[in-house]
Formats: C-alpha cells, sequence, structure tokens
C-alpha cells in the first residue's frame, strides 16, 4: 500500500488498495523510458525524474527489495524557491555573492539541502551576470536564465559519467559550478582545483555539522596526503552551512543551521586543525553570520516556531540546549524529561 512522508513522517495512504505487480508495472511504464526501463531490470535501481508540465517535477527511485520492486516520488515545485521564500538567514545572500571559493552545504538526506542551493542559485540569477554549470544526478530544480546563462547537465542524460561531467566543466566557461554532493577524492580534487582558479563552487555533504564536514572531506586522502589538502581547504572554503529540518509549531518545517564562514581568524584556526576554537568562534562572531546549531534552535523556540521537544530531538547538545533554555526562561522540564525517555 502507498505510503506518503509528510512533516517526516510516513503515513498510510486511505483508500488505497495494495500495489500489485501488475500495477507496478504500469508504474514503470508511465513513468520510466524504454532504455531506463532496461536500466533498471539490469542494475535493480535508478535515479531519475520526471516532469508534467504546468503541475509537478519529481525527484524519482526505483529500487529492488524482499517485499518486490519500489518507486519513491520526492515532490519538487515548479517555481524556485527564494531565500526569503524559505526565511533563510540573509548572509546566505552575501555568502553566493563572493566570486571565488567552496561552499558547503550540508545535512542528512531529506534536509533541504538542494532547496536551499537552488535558492542560491536563484539569488544569483537575479543579481549576477555569469555563467554558472550544474552537474546533477538528476536534475531537480529547473532554472531559467535571467541575467544568469545557466546550463544544467544531468548524469544519464547530457553526460554518460558524473566524473567526465567533472573533467570537462572546466573548458566550459564557468564562473559558477555546482557539482552536488562531495563524493569522492576526484570531486574534492576538482572543487579545490575551480576554486583556485578563480570559480565559485556549490558542493554537499552528508555530515550534519559544520565542522565534521572539514574532516570529512580530510579523510577522503591518505594520512600523509592531508596537511597539504588541509591547507587547500582552509585557502579556498567560503562557507559551510549545515542543516537540518524540524516541524513547526503551526504543521511545517522549517531549517535551522549551523553556519561556519571562513574569516582570518577561522581559517588560521582551520591550518592549525583546532576544531574547539573555530566551534567557540561560531557561537560568538555572530555579526559576521555565524551561528551554531543550538542557537538557531533557541531562536525559533523564543519565536515560538518550534516547541522544545521537537528543538531538543535534532540539538547536536542538548544539555547545553537545556541550559539555555531555563536561562531564558523556557519551560525545559517536559520536554527534557521527553527526550531522555526517548533516549
Amino acid at each position: 500500500v502507498p505510503r506518503f512522508r509528510i512533516r517526516g513522517k510516513m503515513y498510510v495512504a486511505k483508500r488505497h488498495t495494495k500495489v500489485t505487480v501488475e500495477v507496478f508495472e504500469a508504474y514503470l511504464n508511465e513513468i520510466l523510458t524504454p532504455a531506463q526501463r532496461k536500466q533498471f531490470a539490469e542494475t535493480k535501481e535508478l535515479d531519475t525524474a520526471i516532469f508534467y508540465p504546468g503541475l509537478v517535477r519529481c525527484r524519482v527511485n526505483c529500487f529492488d527489495s524482499l517485499n518486490g520492486g519500489a518507486i519513491v516520488l520526492r515532490l519538487i515545485s515548479l517555481d524556485v524557491p527564494s531565500i526569503d521564500d524559505l526565511t533563510l538567514p540573509q548572509v546566505f545572500k552575501k555568502i553566493v555573492s563572493k566570486g571565488q571559493g567552496i561552499i558547503l552545504v550540508t545535512g542528512p538526506t531529506g534536509s533541504g539541502k538542494s532547496t536551499t542551493l537552488a535558492a542560491m542559485i536563484r539569488h544569483l540569477n537575479e543579481t549576477e551576470y555569469k555563467h554558472i554549470v550544474t552537474i546533477e544526478d538528476p536534475v531537480e530544480y529547473v532554472h531559467r536564465s535571467r541575467k544568469c546563462l545557466i546550463s544544467q547537465r544531468e548524469v544519464g542524460l547530457h553526460t554518460h559519467q558524473f566524473h567526465h561531467a567533472l573533467r570537462s566543466v572546466l573548458r566550459e566557461d564557468p564562473d559558477i559550478i555546482l557539482i552536488g554532493e562531495m563524493r569522492d577524492r576526484i570531486t574534492v580534487d576538482t572543487a579545490l582545483q575551480a576554486a583556485q582558479t578563480g570559480h565559485l563552487v556549490l558542493g554537499t555533504l552528508h555530515t550534519r555539522n559544520a565542522i565534521s564536514s572539514i574532516n570529512r572531506l580530510l579523510n577522503l586522502y591518505n594520512p600523509d596526503e592531508q596537511a597539504a589538502i588541509r591547507i587547500q581547504i582552509a585557502e579556498s572554503l567560503l562557507a559551510v552551512i549545515a542543516q537540518l529540518l524540524v516541524p513547526t509549531t503551526d504543521k511545517g518545517r522549517i531549517a535551522v543551521h549551523d553556519i561556519l564562514i571562513n574569516t582570518p581568524t577561522v581559517q588560521d584556526y582551520l591550518l592549525k586543525g583546532e576544531d574547539g576554537d573555530v566551534f567557540r568562534l561560531m557561537e560568538t562572531e555572530t555579526i559576521e553570520g555565524m551561528q551554531v546549531m543550538n542557537q538557531a534552535l533557541y531562536n525559533y523556540l523564543i519565536d515560538e516556531k518550534i516547541t522544545p521537544t521537537e528543538a531538543l530531538k535534532v540539538s547536536p547538545d542538548p544539555q547545553a540546549l537545556i541550559r539555555q533554555m531555563r536561562t531564558g526562561g523556557i519551560d525545559a522540564s517536559a520536554s527534557a524529561r521527553d527526550w531522555m525517555n526517548e533516549g
């Protein structure tokens, strides 16, 4: 029986019959091209996107399982949201307007990384006269060229392999490159090379906080290579934005962020590998736009946009958040008990 994910939770569809093998095959025929059907039959998994003009765009994943075939459809709005639409921090506009360097948007699967990146691309498209090249697997939000020329390339459709597109991207006269997930050292090498040769690079990682993102990149390399790569990352990095989605009191969801901006002082600490000092700067240097996740959660608690229970579920340091809530006069007792019981 089909299920829907609503505000992060799975619900069984009401008044819907069980999907038979015949119905599933009909779904595949509706969604996939003959070539994609062949690929799915051979590999048992497939990523793609479908578009129904004037209605919706969907990211599609097909896979085989013990219970049989399955399809996951993720709805994507035809309208690319703006930074203001998503109520993202205004510092994102400043960060993405830098002409050169690497911006990482990180978070677990389903945390809205692609949507945040799309909003950043929209801001550039409305304010800059540049060439943006994206390498996506698959393309999610479709951008129309406005002030920017935007060239979107989908793996499997416009290039046979992700790494083939990576190798050629610097020859395509880009100013800005979106390369999606920093999945391996080849991708990181390309991002560093692009940043060091005057390009702005946008990428993602599946890390839950800003500081661990840098260590994730370093761990892609051998220990004897990490000192040199640390220097390159410290010199090329513009910002790391770690993002989580939290259910709101009005039955929606809102993004909360760790924001690390590579100021000269941060760069010095990164070169020395002093993660604790970087974290303390993120807590205190808010004038630069930096913040830690707990501060973002606390601000939404003050505004009554989220509940203490939901905040504690996603907090990287629940005990510290409880102390902050008590200091700020927010009743944390019941929520703390719920959090400890769940833990």
